[in-house]
Protein backbone atom coordinates (compact mmCIF):
# COMPACT_ATOMS: atom_id res chain seq x y z
CA UNK A 1 0.00 0.00 0.00
CA UNK A 2 1.50 3.67 -0.53
CA UNK A 3 0.67 5.82 1.98
CA UNK A 4 1.74 9.14 2.68
CA UNK A 5 1.83 11.21 5.07
CA UNK A 6 0.53 15.12 4.10
CA UNK A 7 2.58 18.36 6.67
CA UNK A 8 2.49 21.61 6.30
CA UNK A 9 3.34 24.64 8.11
CA UNK A 10 0.26 26.54 6.76
CA UNK A 11 -2.44 24.82 8.58
CA UNK A 12 -1.98 23.55 12.65
CA UNK A 13 0.29 21.45 13.69
CA UNK A 14 -1.55 17.72 15.29
CA UNK A 15 -2.60 18.45 18.82
CA UNK A 16 -2.51 14.42 18.91
CA UNK A 17 -0.86 11.08 17.40
CA UNK A 18 -2.50 11.92 14.16
CA UNK A 19 -1.04 13.46 10.26
CA UNK A 20 -2.85 16.50 8.86
CA UNK A 21 -4.14 14.17 6.23
CA UNK A 22 -2.97 11.07 4.99
CA UNK A 23 -2.78 9.99 0.85
CA UNK A 24 -3.55 6.39 -0.25
CA UNK A 25 -2.97 5.79 -3.79
CA UNK A 26 -5.45 7.89 -5.20
CA UNK A 27 -7.21 9.49 -2.41
CA UNK A 28 -6.44 11.84 0.09
CA UNK A 29 -8.05 11.56 3.45
CA UNK A 30 -7.49 14.87 6.07
CA UNK A 31 -8.04 15.06 9.66
CA UNK A 32 -10.55 17.15 11.17
CA UNK A 33 -9.94 20.76 11.27
CA UNK A 34 -10.94 23.48 13.43
CA UNK A 35 -10.28 27.39 13.38
CA UNK A 36 -6.79 26.93 15.36
CA UNK A 37 -4.25 29.60 13.98
CA UNK A 38 -1.78 27.29 12.26
CA UNK A 39 1.04 30.43 13.25
CA UNK A 40 0.30 30.42 16.60
CA UNK A 41 -1.85 27.47 17.68
CA UNK A 42 -4.34 29.53 19.68
CA UNK A 43 -7.81 28.71 19.20
CA UNK A 44 -10.04 31.32 17.01
CA UNK A 45 -13.17 30.99 19.27
CA UNK A 46 -16.15 32.99 17.66
CA UNK A 47 -19.23 33.35 15.61
CA UNK A 48 -19.69 30.62 13.88
CA UNK A 49 -19.42 32.26 10.56
CA UNK A 50 -15.76 33.26 11.70
CA UNK A 51 -15.10 29.21 13.03
CA UNK A 52 -15.92 28.23 9.68
CA UNK A 53 -14.41 30.40 7.56
CA UNK A 54 -10.78 29.67 9.32
CA UNK A 55 -11.64 25.68 9.51
CA UNK A 56 -12.00 25.86 5.68
CA UNK A 57 -8.95 28.02 5.60
CA UNK A 58 -6.72 25.39 7.07
CA UNK A 59 -8.50 22.52 5.47
CA UNK A 60 -7.38 23.86 2.05
CA UNK A 61 -4.01 24.71 3.13
CA UNK A 62 -3.63 20.97 3.30
CA UNK A 63 -5.06 20.23 0.35
CA UNK A 64 -2.56 22.55 -1.33
CA UNK A 65 0.33 20.80 0.53
CA UNK A 66 -0.90 17.43 -1.57
CA UNK A 67 -0.89 19.26 -4.61
CA UNK A 68 -4.69 19.64 -4.71
CA UNK A 69 -7.35 22.11 -4.28
CA UNK A 70 -10.89 22.43 -2.73
CA UNK A 71 -12.21 21.25 -6.29
CA UNK A 72 -10.46 17.91 -5.99
CA UNK A 73 -12.40 16.80 -2.79
CA UNK A 74 -15.59 14.75 -2.83
CA UNK A 75 -16.47 14.27 0.50
CA UNK A 76 -16.95 16.20 3.30
CA UNK A 77 -18.24 15.33 7.20
CA UNK A 78 -19.03 18.76 9.17
CA UNK A 79 -19.60 18.35 12.89
CA UNK A 80 -21.52 21.03 14.39
CA UNK A 81 -22.45 21.70 18.04
CA UNK A 82 -25.23 23.10 17.56
CA UNK A 83 -27.31 22.60 14.19
CA UNK A 84 -28.94 25.87 14.61
CA UNK A 85 -25.83 26.88 13.58
CA UNK A 86 -26.27 25.31 10.01
CA UNK A 87 -28.00 27.93 7.74
CA UNK A 88 -25.14 30.32 8.83
CA UNK A 89 -22.68 27.95 8.67
CA UNK A 90 -23.58 26.67 4.88
CA UNK A 91 -23.43 30.46 4.09
CA UNK A 92 -19.53 30.41 4.56
CA UNK A 93 -19.09 27.12 3.53
CA UNK A 94 -20.55 27.56 -0.15
CA UNK A 95 -17.94 30.33 -0.75
CA UNK A 96 -15.36 27.68 -0.58
CA UNK A 97 -17.43 24.88 -2.85
CA UNK A 98 -18.76 27.43 -4.81
CA UNK A 99 -17.99 25.37 -8.07
CA UNK A 100 -17.32 22.11 -7.26
CA UNK A 101 -19.16 20.52 -4.35
CA UNK A 102 -18.28 17.77 -2.98
CA UNK A 103 -20.83 14.79 -1.16
CA UNK A 104 -21.35 16.54 2.63
CA UNK A 105 -22.68 14.80 5.92
CA UNK A 106 -23.33 17.35 8.44
CA UNK A 107 -24.16 15.75 12.13
CA UNK A 108 -24.20 17.65 15.33
CA UNK A 109 -21.95 16.41 18.40
CA UNK A 110 -22.03 16.53 21.99
CA UNK A 111 -18.52 18.44 21.86
CA UNK A 112 -15.75 19.28 19.67
CA UNK A 113 -11.89 20.11 20.56
CA UNK A 114 -11.46 23.04 22.47
CA UNK A 115 -15.02 24.10 22.45
CA UNK A 116 -14.85 24.55 18.96
CA UNK A 117 -18.09 25.09 16.70
CA UNK A 118 -17.63 23.60 14.30
CA UNK A 119 -14.92 20.49 13.08
CA UNK A 120 -14.47 19.45 9.42
CA UNK A 121 -12.83 16.94 7.19
CA UNK A 122 -12.61 16.05 4.03
CA UNK A 123 -11.79 12.91 1.10
CA UNK A 124 -9.88 14.34 -1.87
CA UNK A 125 -8.99 12.35 -5.14
CA UNK A 126 -6.00 13.31 -7.06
Amino acid sequence: MDRRAIKTDKAPTAIGPYEQAVQVGEFLFTSGQIALDPQSGIFLSGKIEQETQRTLENLQAILEAAGLSLAHVVKTTVYLDDLNNFARMNAVYETFFSDAKPARACVQVAALPKGAKIEVEAVATL
